[in-house]
């Protein structure tokens, strides 16, 4: 099983419009053979000290993969090619971590 974690940091005041984006391929990309999870998720509110935060102009998605050939072919994927257009001018960083179970 593959696992990516990848944040992505936009223009202020841009997140929402990605969000927006980023949803209408949430249920293309589901249904990629191979995808066992995609999923957006922003910073939770809450009082511990330990937190991390990613901060009002960043999203991070969180995916699992069965294989990494469906992972490859997720990334050529012709809705992804599409989503990553929309929003390439508002994307300011991004760091991608692609890892297996330890």
């Amino acid at each position: 099983m593959i696992h990516v974690i990848a944040t992505l940091e936009f223009e202020p005041g841009k997140r929402d419009f990605v969000l927006a984006e980023f949803r209408k391929i949430i249920a293309l990309v589901q249904a990629e053979a191979g995808c066992l999870e995609y999923t957006p998720a922003v910073d939770a509110e809450t009082s511990m000290g330990f937190q991390h935060k990613i901060g009002p102009d960043s999203l991070m998605v969180i995916e699992r993969w069965e294989t990494l050939q469906a992972l490859q072919a997720h990334d050529v994927a012709p809705h992804m090619q599409q989503y990553r257009a929309k929003v390439k001018q508002y994307l300011r960083g991004r760091e991608i971590r692609v890892l297996t179970a330890a």
